[in-house]
């Protein structure tokens, strides 16, 4: 009977092991792609366009007023998953709301990419829209992943020097380190039923890679932080990624740079896009996301 359970508990290891094997061979071999939804197309213009074999989504309101700014928005998703239905709504009613144009990279994911192939792809793209938009009017966003990536796009920008950065970058639920070491992460954990630790740094290492995994450009946290200018960051205390919000604050304010932000008090991971929080709390944050775009 022994031996039985033994051969079963092991055939069932053994098939898992080979399912996640699967899985993970799927990955590395299909290239993901964002897809536009029907509903964003009826609502906006979208006009897609090929930079280095990858799609830009640009978005426009379909009905006048019509800003000049100018959105780079970089979605989340663990470095692994395309822009979701709720990232596509999310950029809807920000159009809608404000008359913006917004610029939806569908930058490489892993693990069939890494972050080498991320950079390559958006440090040329960024040079090139800034040659054809006036930085006052761009605004830079990117919210958990994606807002990682954001604010460690501008630290490489800055580091070549002599390059027009925007008016604003603005980070929703930012995942600034993805080794996530912060000894208060554990605390916050307790709350935070969206995201989990353990399997985060799974997808944080295949985005990195083992030789990669203390690079400022997967660690902005690390990165020259002193260049930075009107950075501000929305974040809810029942989010791991809390602690390292503050530790940015913190180093950033060491090297002469002041981050705004703006926290609310039981709001979960980038709930301004996913709606997983109140209701009061995630319209008090939508006003305050649309006034610092307007500012």
């Amino acid at each position: 009977m022994k031996a039985k359970i033994t051969k079963i508990i092991t055939t069932t290891i053994l098939t898992i092991i080979l399912a996640l094997l699967i899985i993970l061979a799927y990955f590395l071999i299909i290239d993901i792609e964002s897809k536009v939804p029907k509903e964003v197309e009826q609502e906006c213009i979208v006009e897609t366009k090929q930079f280095m074999n990858r799609n830009i989504f640009i978005i426009t309101p379909k009905n006048e007023p019509k800003s000049n700014k100018k959105i780079l928005y970089f979605h989340g998703g663990s470095y692994m998953a395309e822009a979701s239905k709720a990232h596509w709504n999310f950029i809807e009613k920000l159009i809608k709301d404000l008359g913006v144009t917004v610029i939806l990279p569908d930058y490489p994911l892993s693990p069939k990419y890494t972050y080498k192939d991320v950079f390559s792809m958006v440090i040329p793209l960024y040079k090139e829209i800034i040659e054809k938009v006036d930085a006052n009017d761009l605004i830079v966003m990117g919210d958990s992943a994606g807002g990682g990536l954001s604010l460690a796009m501008e630290e490489k920008l800055n580091e070549e020097g002599n390059i027009k950065m925007p008016s604003k970058t603005i980070l929703i639920s930012p995942w600034l380190d993805v080794r996530l070491e912060n000894p208060k992460i554990e605390e916050y954990q307790k709350n935070d039923t969206e995201l989990n630790k353990e399997t985060l740094k799974l997808a944080g290492l295949a985005y990195a890679t083992p030789e990669g995994i203390n690079n400022y450009l997967v660690n902005p946290i690390d990165g020259n932080l002193s260049k930075l200018e009107n950075v501000t960051i929305f974040i809810g205390t029942y989010d791991i990624l809390n602690p390292d919000v503050h530790l940015l604050q913190e180093k950033a304010k060491e090297q002469g740079v002041e981050i705004e932000v703006k926290e609310y008090q039981q709001a979960k991971h980038i709930w301004l896009i996913e709606n997983n929080s109140s209701e009061e709390i995630t319209k008090k944050a939508y006003n305050d996301l649309i006034n610092t775009i307007k500012q």
